[in-house]
């Protein structure tokens, strides 16, 4: 070999070198397994608590709230709780659309959402709890600061809802940031809970009735006509001790919810999956929108949990004012909610181990399952010793009602994925549908069982309520959640996504991921 031909091979092994060491590398660990800290997992879990905080006091203490303190009409409030509901279900899919044209920052695609919207959600929280000083136009502006709330926490909960697609590609991690997620989102209802009723328990007890010397007219319905009757209303001091009590609550929450969201800021990084797609271009909307709806697992999880959360939801609103007029708990309503809830937030971890052996369907059915005979046993024995003991297991189910759903979402996303492989991004869709399905449906149950009680002639001013009013309530208590929560439970039976096709789902995506990054190193190698 001439002294020319050897200068011209060490030249090439030069250039040849740096491609070398490009095709040799193995892909990165981080993209693949994406393992999340303490810290991470922590700090995403706090982000969810505020809106749960604020989320329990709504679902607890508004309606009695606008019934009893704001003193509209059982119709007015039940057009604020209806109205309030389906216009926040609406906004979900369209925050959900703005979302998929969002474009990616230096802290994400959602995290600006999350951030953004924080201050307007504290204000318009902080004014719906607020009384007014005239009368007359107290409908309109519960009904324009409720329709607003629904609105902004709209704008902060579907991108976080979001956020789990993208905190690991891993299933096992998402599945236990989901876990760290609802367990903080109890322990939150539970906060909002504690603020609400030990700081507004006072608010509803009956040292604050007076005696109305003028009788009022009414029927006891024993089938003697009109009779004169004496009632019990609430005084002038009790309603402006009231109000007073609600607007610190309010102040509380507020202070929460401004303090977790920098935390979940400061913890969080947002990361993007690095599956590869056939095609660069993404899918309009409403095309993306038409294959999620065609989706068969994604409607079957959405319907069944949709009559389960209704279910939880009339439990939830009514259980103040069934404690109060429908059972003599007056006393022992808020300490009941905390046994609720603290069973709650112990049994999470419980049921993530259940999951993990037993698969997530299995855990539906055996964790949901155990709140039907709890509610009717509280309307049939209402004595203290029973509602604690019910107390307890309806925890455990609220739980499970809470958790499974949020862990069972990203397999229906994962098994999208592979069905449709030239479609990606449609992550904000499937959460933002699937709480648009939700809270419309939650939104008519409240207006509808409030509505039952301006039918049996509930009174906003007095302190005792008819036994109509009683028999209502312990209906929308035990009755119909018993409804709702079996056609929900029926409809699961139906769900596709077994565990060994959730497994199966899991090794796919892998094989396609480490395609994906083997072909970015194969691109930059080609660059260089």
């Amino acid at each position: 070999m001439t002294k020319g031909d050897k200068s011209i091979r060490s030249s090439l092994v030069k250039l040849t070198r740096p491609c070398d060491a490009l095709l040799s590398q193995k892909p990165p660990q981080e993209d693949m397994s994406q393992r999340l800290s303490f810290c991470s997992k922590l700090c995403f879990a706090i982000g969810g608590a505020p809106k749960e905080v604020a989320a329990s006091a709504t679902a607890f203490f508004l309606q009695i709230y606008l019934l009893d303190v704001a003193q509209i009409t059982p119709m007015q409030a039940s057009m604020v709780l209806f109205i309030g509901k389906v216009w926040g279900a609406i906004t979900d899919p369209l925050v959900g659309f703005f979302i998929t044209k969002s474009k990616w920052t230096k802290i994400g695609r959602l995290m600006p959402w999350m951030v953004g919207c924080t201050p307007f959600v504290v204000v318009s929280y902080f004014y719906l709890w607020y009384v007014p000083s005239f009368t007359h136009g107290r409908f309109i502006w519960y009904l324009g600061f409720y329709c607003l709330y629904q609105t902004l926490i709209t704008c902060f909960h579907v991108p976080y809802s979001a956020l789990t697609m993208f905190l690991s590609t891993d299933q096992k991690e998402r599945d236990s940031a989901t876990a760290y997620r609802m367990t903080l989102e109890i322990l939150g209802t539970l906060v909002g809970a504690t603020i609400q009723g030990q700081i507004v328990a006072s608010a509803h007890m009956r040292k604050h009735c007076l005696d109305h010397g003028n009788s009022s007219t009414g029927y006891l319905g024993n089938g003697s006509g009109a009779e004169i009757v004496k009632s019990e209303v609430h005084s002038q001091d009790f309603l402006s001790h009231s109000k007073e009590v609600y607007m610190i609550a309010a102040g509380v929450v507020a202070a929460v919810f401004l303090v977790c969201t920098v935390v979940m800021f400061l913890g969080v990084r947002e990361r993007d999956d690095p599956y590869p797609t056939p095609v660069e271009e993404q899918l309009p909307f409403y095309k993306g929108f038409i294959l999620v709806m065609k989706h068969g697992p994604y409607l079957t999880l959405t319907a069944a949990f949709l009559f389960i959360t209704v279910a939880i939801q009339l439990v939830q609103s009514n259980f103040v004012l069934f404690c109060t007029y429908a059972v003599d708990l007056k006393d022992h309503f808020q300490n009941i909610v905390l046994t609720i809830l603290f069973s709650a937030v112990l049994s999470i971890p419980l049921w993530q181990r259940f999951l993990q052996k037993f698969g997530k369907k299995m855990a539906a059915f055996c964790g949901i399952s155990w709140i039907m005979p709890s509610t009717l046993m509280l309307v049939f024995i209402p004595n203290v010793g029973v509602a604690y003991a019910v107390a307890v297991v309806s925890g455990l189910s609220i739980a499970a009602s809470l958790l499974l759903p949020w862990s069972m979402l990203p397999d229906v996303v994962d098994n999208f994925r592979l069905a449709n492989p030239t479609s990606k991004g449609h992550e904000a869709i499937f959460y933002s549908f699937y709480v648009f399905f939700t809270k419309f449906a939650s939104g008519i149950s409240l207006g509808v069982s409030t509505l039952c009680l301006q039918f049996a002639e509930y009174d906003t001013s007095s302190c005792k309520q008819k036994p109509a009013v009683a028999n209502t309530l312990k209906l929308l208590i035990g009755g119909a959640p018993l409804v709702f929560i079996t056609a929900g439970l029926i409809i699961l039976i139906f769900y596709p996504i077994s565990e060994e096709v959730r497994l199966r789902n899991r090794t796919s995506l892998e094989e396609l991921r480490k395609q994906g990054i083997m072909s970015k190193t194969m691109e930059n190698s080609s660059s260089v």
